[in-house]
C-alpha cells in the first residue's frame, strides 16, 4: 500500500497541509474557486493562469488567491 505524502503551504496567510503532487489548478477546483473570478500568485509571482494544471506545489510554497469584486 503506498502511503500518502503530505506537504504544507500556505494560502492566503494560512499553513494548509496537502497531498504532495498537486498542481494549482487542483488545489483552485477543490477550493471551489471561480477561476474567472480571482488573480492567484505563487511564491510572489503572478501566475499565468493558461498554465495553472502545469504548476505542482511543492512544500512551503506560498499562494495568494485575491478576488475581483465590482463596486460603481
Amino acid at each position: 500500500m503506498k502511503k500518502i505524502k503530505k506537504i504544507k503551504i500556505k494560502i492566503n496567510g494560512k499553513i494548509t497541509s496537502i497531498v504532495e503532487e498537486l498542481t494549482l489548478d487542483k488545489l483552485i477546483r477543490n477550493l471551489k474557486i471561480p477561476l474567472s473570478k480571482v488573480a492567484i500568485e505563487l511564491n510572489k509571482e503572478i501566475v499565468n493562469k493558461k498554465n495553472i494544471n502545469k504548476i505542482k506545489l511543492n512544500n512551503k510554497d506560498v499562494v495568494e488567491i485575491v478576488h475581483f469584486i465590482g463596486g460603481g
